[in-house]
């Protein structure tokens, strides 16, 4: 009997699916949740914000790399580097600077701004691989890129009245936030690039780079701390705020459950399906920041959504061939 359920769920490719879809979106939107409610809800009576974003970066490559030193001793493979170490380390530098981007950026604009800037990842990725990797591209991709670019600014430029949370009040700096944002695209970007690179140039299973790439993130983004001296600050944050501590602790483990759920999904649907479920994952993943932070969007800012996520389904449906995949990880890049 047991076998034979085994046998149905090997063959059956709807409940493969759903299975992805499910872990990807779940995972993702609670990671999405619990980032924004770290980096803009303050913690206890004095209402004190989390302002180290380097710890968080910290804490998930800590996950991450255990998770994958786990998976790689349980199915007995090697933990030979296979490409040079100090390659690992490029790909961590960049990857902890998108991150730390990413979680700075939530200071100073709100969510749903900061995952439909995300759609516009394409734009440098594509410019890295052009520059880097020498790809070339065609006329229907740069298209596709001028569409997602005025969405996003269209819904950046034109917020709506401010939310119904008072302890946002005087958080918000649209142009220090897009600025980071910027940085944000450019680094992931830098990162999705040389990953690219790296997998090209050596043969190596994606927990090899995972566990890697992590391990120096782990060391590097320590290092981080302890000369910014916000290592301890952080550690008495969590001990004065338990509750931040289990939101961290949520926030590192849906991270990492996320990228075996995404290493499944290309690995058995391919780079399409994981597209198309992604771009799904970000616009729920904004509709319910709206609700759950109350997040009123103007609606010209829905305009521009819309501009955004028709573009994104339309260049999905319209691929009809293997292009440039950019990896989408917590542990190696990010959500």
């Amino acid at each position: 009997m047991a076998e034979s359920i085994l046998l149905n769920w090997r063959e059956n490719r709807v409940l493969k699916c759903a299975f992805a879809v499910v872990g990807i979106m779940s995972t993702l939107l609670i990671y999405g949740v619990c980032q924004e409610k770290i980096m803009r809800v303050p913690y206890g009576s004095d209402k004190e914000y989390f302002r180290y974003s380097l710890f968080l970066v910290f804490c998930n490559r800590i996950m991450t790399s255990v998770v994958s030193a786990a998976v790689l001793l349980i199915s007995k493979r090697s933990f030979n580097p296979v490409a040079p170490v100090y390659s690992y380390c490029g790909i961590s530098i960049t990857n902890i600077l998108t991150t730390t981007c990413q979680y700075e950026a939530l200071k100073y604009v709100s969510f749903p701004v900061q995952t439909l800037a995300k759609c516009a990842k394409m734009i440098p990725v594509m410019i890295w691989g052009a520059v880097i990797m020498q790809k070339k591209y065609n006329s229907k991709d740069y298209l596709f890129a001028v569409f997602i670019t005025i969405g996003c600014s269209i819904f950046i430029l034109y917020p709506g009245s401010d939310g119904i949370i008072p302890y946002k009040k005087g958080r918000e700096n649209t142009v220090w936030g897009v600025s980071l944002m910027l940085g944000y695209l450019g680094f992931d970007g830098f990162t999705s690039t040389l990953q690219d690179k790296l997998f090209k140039g050596y043969n190596m299973e994606i927990q090899t780079q995972i566990f890697y790439t992590t391990s120096c993130s782990c060391l590097l983004s320590l290092a981080g701390l302890v000369l910014q001296g916000h290592l301890f600050p952080a550690i008495d944050f969590m001990f004065n705020h338990p509750d931040c501590f289990y939101d961290v602790a949520i926030l590192s483990s849906v991270a990492t459950a996320s990228q075996f759920f995404i290493s499944y999904t290309i690995r058995t649907f391919g780079a399409l399906t994981f597209a198309t479920i992604m771009t799904t994952r970000q616009l729920v993943s904004i509709l319910v920041s709206c609700l759950w932070f109350s997040h009123p969007l103007s609606s010209t800012q829905w305009i521009g959504a819309v501009v955004v996520f028709i573009t994104l389904y339309t260049k999905s449906l319209w691929k009809n061939k293997p292009v440039l995949l950019v990896t989408h990880s917590q542990g190696v890049t990010n959500n």
